[in-house]
């Protein structure tokens, strides 16, 4: 049996935040063998560096889809063993549907960021 569990940052449950570090909170799908099994919402805890992906890996979280993050945050999903996903933007629904389909892509570019986290998606 495979079971992974997909996270993706959201302010509103529909669409995929575009920077994972100012979202509300993130909407959590379990997948088993290829069909989605479970959905919950977790809220984001406080943005401090290397906060976000360390919660995320207390949660069992395999893969993490967004916008965009900062190299930081990737390196720190990464030694967790949390597959990173990046440049996704739109519906959550849409964007899961094509990655349970193995088509979602990544170009998998980091955020370049300065003091006031502009990021350019």
């Amino acid at each position: 049996m495979e079971k992974i569990r997909v996270a993706f940052p959201t302010n509103d449950r529909k669409t995929v935040e575009e920077h994972f570090g100012h979202c509300k909170e993130f909407a959590v799908y379990e997948i088993v063998n290829g069909e989605l099994t479970s959905t919950e919402y977790l809220t984001s805890p406080a943005h401090t560096p290397g906060a976000l992906p360390n919660f995320l890996a207390t949660k069992s979280v395999n893969t993490i889809i967004s916008g965009g993050m900062g190299q930081k945050a990737i390196d720190i999903f990464q030694s967790n063993k949390i597959e990173v996903v990046l440049s996704v933007k739109g519906s959550i629904e849409s964007n899961l549907k094509n990655f349970i389909d193995g088509i979602l892509v990544s170009k998998n570019e980091p955020c370049s960021h300065n003091h006031d986290h502009n990021c350019n998606h």
